[in-house]
């Protein structure tokens, strides 16, 4: 994962409340564990048109939003099945930021595994983005990660709350692997103990 501190990117609104993860990525883009190769599905179903055309009605579609890296999104976003696909499909299409009034928990858990920021706002400053956002046709916020900070163009502050473990993890680009793994030495210490103390733990049957 690549550290996480400071993104100004472009906006994208998806207004609608409920997208579960099998409308982020249908069930049938299943099928490899890597994770790349997915973002060309994302909302698939919205996407795309029944001959594999652009739905030009789609939102992600319209030319405001293409290249988007902060998504806007309506309450409860990412609920239904806890596929790992869904913060894949959304990265690999080039989402850094997701901003909602509420997630789904397992969906907001492993969108940080994944490095990606999701930021939860109360409905009043939901509903000022997305304002603000529909009124330009190049629409770019700015997040400050380490202050906890978005700021708007027109030099809004809004600030949001995030668990410190979450908010380190992307300051430091780690995930939770890598952060075991910065306490290797306390963890082979504990190791070597266990194999003096209790061996038969370490027998191989």
């Amino acid at each position: 994962m690549k550290p996480f501190v400071k993104h100004t990117g472009k906006v994208a609104v998806l207004n609608r409340s409920n997208v579960d993860t099998d409308q982020i990525i249908p069930k049938q883009f299943l099928t490899k564990i890597e994770k790349t190769g997915f973002g060309k599905h994302l909302f698939y179903d919205w996407r795309y048109q029944s001959d594999g055309t652009e739905n030009p009605d789609f939102e992600l579609n319209l030319p405001q939003y293409r290249d988007a890296s902060i998504l806007i999104a309506g309450d409860n976003f990412g609920c239904g099945s806890s596929r790992e696909h869904a913060p894949w499909a959304l990265l690999d299409y080039g989402f850094k930021v997701i901003i909602s009034t509420s997630f789904a928990d397992i969906f907001y858990n492993n969108c940080f595994k994944n490095g990606i920021l999701l930021i939860k706002v109360n409905q009043e400053d939901l509903a000022n983005l997305i304002s603000e956002t529909e009124s330009s046709r190049d629409i770019k916020i700015s997040i400050d990660l380490a202050n906890q900070v978005i700021e708007t163009p027109d030099g809004k502050l809004i600030r949001f709350d995030l668990d410190d473990f979450k908010k380190e993890t992307l300051l430091q680009g780690l995930d939770q692997i890598a952060w075991s793994l910065k306490h290797i030495e306390k963890i082979e210490s504990f190791e070597q103990k266990q194999r003096n103390t209790q061996p038969w733990l370490w027998e191989q049957s």
